[in-house]
């Protein structure tokens, strides 16, 4: 063999391994989680989502938060009701995307339903506690929700009766609001 084939041989071999390597060790780094997968969303993500259609005006192809008014409106429902009210403010440009919607039944706060009705860029909705229960069933309420323009619920916040740990929260709620806002290219 001649030193021009030995040194052909090499070259291309050098080519192969450049090119198949990298390929072969990707495949092995998903294959054996090598590494972290990357979430990026900061709330709960729900599978499935849920199906809110009944809940929601059927017209309405836009982003909802979405909370539902306990009962008692203690600290946590306070907090609850003022980061929606913040954070669909704070959509600025987005604002038309964006729909803030309180849900509240006849056994919910009056004080809690009357803060919220006074927040008049939000829609304050009446709907039966059967129709919310069908809707969430074994999920827990006591939350503020992401829907999309689909009316499907898809990511869910827990609220706080702490105060500094709910304005937290509601800045990833906003952060989340902002990159689906951002990707969606629908409402």
């Amino acid at each position: 063999m001649s030193a021009q084939n030995t040194k052909n041989k090499r070259s291309l071999l050098l080519l192969i391994a450049v090119f198949v390597l990298p390929v072969i060790f990707a495949f092995m780094a998903l294959k054996l989680d090598w590494f972290n997968q990357a979430v990026t969303n900061r709330g709960e993500l729900l599978q499935p989502v849920i199906e809110a259609s009944s809940l929601v005006n059927e017209s309405d192809t836009k982003w909802h938060l979405l909370y539902i008014i306990p009962d008692i409106c203690d600290l946590a429902c306070d907090n609850a009701l003022y980061a929606v009210k913040q954070i669909f403010l704070a959509t600025g440009k987005h604002a038309d995307r964006v729909n803030a919607l309180f849900i509240y039944s006849d056994t919910s706060s009056p004080e809690a339903v009357a803060k919220a009705k006074a927040f008049t860029s939000a829609d304050v909705l009446n709907k039966s506690n059967e129709n919310v229960s069908e809707v969430f069933k074994n999920t827990d309420i006591n939350a503020i929700f992401i829907s999309d323009t689909l009316h499907n619920v898809v990511l869910r916040y827990p609220v706080t009766t702490d105060k500094e740990q709910a304005i937290m929260d509601s800045r990833d709620i906003l952060a989340d609001l902002k990159k689906l806002l951002k990707l969606s290219r629908i409402g």
